[in-house]
């Protein structure tokens, strides 16, 4: 009875897999917790670790700054958690390229309450490409640590905050896309964002 039933879980798990039409590698730490080895540093504004938390922090310059991964990531889905200090107002880039600091790709916001974490800004291109719907946005604990997840397959992109679902767009410039990964310290001094337990699932549509 139980290997019965054991093959029926194991014929539908593989029935799921074929319906969604994407198979998954494992999950991988893409931080160790104690360094920034995996990852390029872009601009003046300080990275570092500190008591295994990734923190990203404003500079006297008060400009943007990246860390990108070393890597580039085409299809997959990203978890880590975030706790906003100091404003807080940064992201998570996705399939893109930089040029010292002008960095061409998609972001997925993390911002203060009220502008739009989980939505998905096209950097100097076409802007916001879609917002959450306003009623979401408390799905945000300001200051407290929260739970991201971005999933990017073909040009499909999903947001969650703190198993929220924020967005969905479905978008074909955005399918075209190639590049890495990167955090962002947003322009205007001020600003402090702690990182912890990034985690990676490379896909294949």
């Amino acid at each position: 009875m139980k290997r019965s039933l054991g093959k029926k879980i194991l014929a539908l798990a593989l029935l799921l897999g074929v319906y969604s039409g994407v198979t998954a590698q494992k999950a991988k730490s893409i931080f160790n917790g104690k360094d920034l080895t995996g990852w390029t540093i872009h601009g003046t504004e300080k990275w570092y670790v500190e008591k295994g938390e990734m923190i990203c922090e404003s500079g006297p310059d008060k400009a943007y700054g990246y860390l990108s991964t070393t890597k580039d990531y085409q299809n997959f889905e990203l978890t880590l958690e975030f706790k906003q200090e100091a404003e807080g107002n940064s992201g998570i880039f996705f399939r893109s390229s930089i040029d010292g600091v002008k960095i061409s790709g998609w972001q997925a916001e993390v911002a203060p309450p009220g502008h739009n974490t989980g939505g998905i800004y096209e950097s100097y291109g076409r802007g916001w490409l879609i917002k959450p719907d306003a009623e979401k946005d408390k799905a945000l604990k300001y200051g407290e640590w929260n739970t991201y997840r971005l999933r990017v397959v073909g040009d499909e992109v999903t947001t969650w905050v703190n198993g929220v679902e924020m967005i969905h767009l479905k978008d074909e410039k955005v399918g075209q896309g190639k590049g890495f990964i990167a955090l962002q310290i947003h322009d205007g001094g001020g600003i402090k964002v702690k990182w912890k337990n990034i985690k990676i699932k490379e896909l294949k549509p």
